[in-house]
């Protein structure tokens, strides 16, 4: 049972990231930030119901074609929600206990996809996060996106190979969802229920840790956009604790952004895109110390989310 969940923090507080996520469709630049969006009941459960029945629904957007629904999951994979229902959107676990989630978005678009190919950045994929998650035999959750599933291939392999991390959906393309999403390209109506299930399609054969958590790009999403989700059974996790880890400059205010707003139940967000995000590497070993001082012990979002 989820049972954590807060109301919609400003959207002033990280305009500036997505801001310069909306430069990044154009030229690469991705960010996260955080609009206020509906909340349903605190009180949802993670795995609630029978997940998508398979078959197709809703339009492909421009990118690709429409195809079938994913297969169904079990019902005991983390965050199915019942079928034709508005998902649930999560900020956090319960308050009590120790355990903090750590969250990895790994965005891709089409811009940034240009970039890779033009040699204008040499890799959205920081390997040192992971060698130090693996290393240090942290639990973590990776919300990917179809595209960079498709460009990181053998990484998204080694992910799903290791037991403690998790994988999550994050879009195909990181478009927005929303009409006022800061500037960021948007998925049409009719293609949105598509653009997430071709994402888990993406992840699926993967197999490891599979999960039923979105989280949508820039946190934007309205009525409209979760009742697109209805079909799919998932979870919406938007998180509480934004490191605001792209396009720092330094390790330390990532640092101080984690540390100073981290509790039990926390949903920490921060990004595996290494150009865009160059310095959450250095700043991870601070925050795990950081997390051990103050008795919190990284775990599975799963983990985390589950009644206590």
């Amino acid at each position: 049972m989820i049972t954590g969940v807060i109301r919609p923090r400003p959207r002033s507080l990280l305009g500036v990231l997505v801001a310069a996520a909306a430069i990044g469709v154009a030229a690469s630049a991705v960010a996260l930030s955080s609009t206020p969006a509906p909340r349903v009941s605190p009180a949802v459960a993670a795995t609630a119901g029978p997940a998508a029945p398979a078959g197709p629904t809703g339009a492909t957007e421009p990118s690709g074609p429409a195809t079938s629904m994913p297969s169904v999951p079990a019902a005991s994979v983390p965050g199915t929600t019942r079928v034709g229902t508005r998902p649930p959107v999560v900020d956090h676990g319960p308050r009590t206990g120790n355990r903090v989630a750590l969250t990895f978005d790994a965005d891709m678009t089409d811009g940034m996809l240009q970039n890779l190919r033009a040699g204008r950045v040499k890799s959205y994929a920081n390997l040192r996060i992971v060698d130090l998650l693996e290393r240090e035999q942290v639990p973590a959750t990776f919300f990917l996106t179809g595209k960079w599933v498709e460009r990181y291939p053998e990484l998204t392999r080694r992910l799903a190979d290791n037991p403690r991390f998790e994988l999550a959906n994050h879009t195909y393309g990181h478009a927005a969802f929303t009409g006022d999403c800061y500037d960021l390209p948007r998925v049409r109506a009719n293609a949105m229920t598509d653009d997430v299930a071709r994402t888990f399609r993406a992840i699926e054969p993967y197999g490891g840790r599979q999960t039923r958590y979105f989280r949508f790009p820039g946190l934007c999403h309205d009525a409209a956009a979760l009742a697109a989700l209805a079909p799919l059974g998932v979870t919406v996790v938007d998180g509480d604790v934004v490191s605001g880890d792209p396009f720092a400059t330094a390790w330390q205010p990532i640092v101080r952004a984690v540390l100073d707003n981290v509790r039990p139940g926390s949903v920490v967000i921060m990004h595996v895109t290494e150009a865009n995000a160059a310095m959450t590497d250095e700043a991870l070993p601070y925050i795990l110390a950081g997390l051990r001082e103050r008795g919190l012990v990284p775990a599975m979002l799963s983990e985390v989310l589950a009644a206590t």
